[in-house]
């Protein structure tokens, strides 16, 4: 028996709310993170493929009585997506949505700050991997550290509370970790150090026992430069353990993403761009919410489909990545996931 029926207490199986909507608009991105994506052979979906911004008003409006109450709009890059701002606007209006937030790779975005600042876009996840030009280029494969700047100096002068999110890897960014760590120190920002994932169209990188840049030795690595990291408050369902480092007004963040340490508390789905569900990171997708809406189904049946996908969920990332089919294996882009 399913803990679904009530449109304010939607848990899974192993008790834990729905809470919180990624939606991804688009799986088109202006950037070509080598980790999130290959550099060439990148088959985007035809437009009609993609659900239009009246079915996502649509979901998101269904989901709003199955206790979602925080949305955050991921791609791809959300700007690359047309009329995005209008869409946002019309999604801060949905009854039940009191946290609307973005994450993006600042290329597009400086120019819509004021507006997400009417708007009441409470964060902006900002990613940035390097404060080196060169570097960046080398890990984005694109010239573009100048607007994302721009973007960041943006969000801060607009008061909307600004995280950095930074893919910690080998070889590639480490001698940057603690220049993005000092940013805390006079700016109100939170840097989040990210565990890599192999969500860039291949096979794995590695098991979470062999990362060589895992959770634990990025906090060694940062309190070796910084000092103690001291544990802050994290809010249930968060992804990143929060920390405080003396003399510092921004926080730390380290984010277990491949090791999995957050699954007991997940409160989240994901929509993709083309209409699936994924209750987990790393399941193959469980529900295609697509062909419900263009199948006529109605918002009833709609509900009663998420909620049955989501209390059937995995207990954790590993239970979902063991379930996926021989076939897909392989992981997929993390523009096409939603982030």
């Amino acid at each position: 028996m399913s803990s679904f029926s009530s449109p304010t207490t939607l848990l899974d199986a192993h008790g834990r709310p729905l809470e919180y909507l990624r939606l991804a608009v688009t799986d088109r991105c202006n950037l070509r993170c080598f980790y999130c994506m290959p550099e060439e052979g990148i088959k985007y979906m035809p437009k009609h493929e993609l659900l239009s911004y009246e079915e996502m008003l649509r979901l998101v409006s269904i989901m709003t009585g199955l206790g979602v109450r925080k949305v955050r709009l991921t791609g791809g890059e959300p700007f690359v997506r047309r009329d995005l701002v209008p869409f946002m606007e019309r999604l801060a209006a949905i009854p039940g949505i009191d946290d609307l937030s973005l994450t993006t790779n600042g290329v597009l975005t400086a120019p819509h700050v004021p507006t997400m600042a009417r708007l009441g876009v409470k964060a902006v996840n900002l990613s940035l991997d390097t404060l080196d030009r060169q570097r960046f280029f080398e890990i984005t494969r694109r010239d573009e550290l100048p607007q994302v700047m721009r973007t960041f100096h943006a969000l801060l002068d607009a008061g909307i509370q600004l995280k950095i999110n930074a893919v910690v890897m080998s070889d590639r960014n480490i001698q940057d970790l603690v220049p993005l760590a000092e940013l805390t120190r006079e700016l109100p920002v939170e840097v989040r150090f990210i565990e890599e994932m192999p969500f860039n169209g291949g096979s794995h990188i590695a098991t979470p026992e062999s990362l060589p840049w895992n959770h634990r030795r990025i906090r060694q690595h940062l309190e070796a430069h910084l000092g103690p990291l001291v544990p802050a408050y994290t809010a249930t369902g968060a992804t990143a353990d929060e920390y405080t480092v003396a003399g510092h007004v921004g926080r730390i963040g380290i984010i277990a993403a491949y090791s999995r340490t957050f699954c007991g508390t997940c409160n989240r789905l994901r929509l993709t761009a083309e209409g699936g569900i994924k209750t987990c990171l790393y399941d193959q997708g469980v529900l295609d919410l697509r062909a419900l809406l263009r199948g006529g189904s109605s918002d009833q049946e709609i509900a009663e489909a998420l909620g049955q996908a989501f209390y059937h969920r995995a207990a954790n990332g590993f239970e979902a990545e063991r379930l996926r089919p021989t076939h897909q294996l392989n992981f997929e882009s993390m523009a096409t996931i939603g982030g």
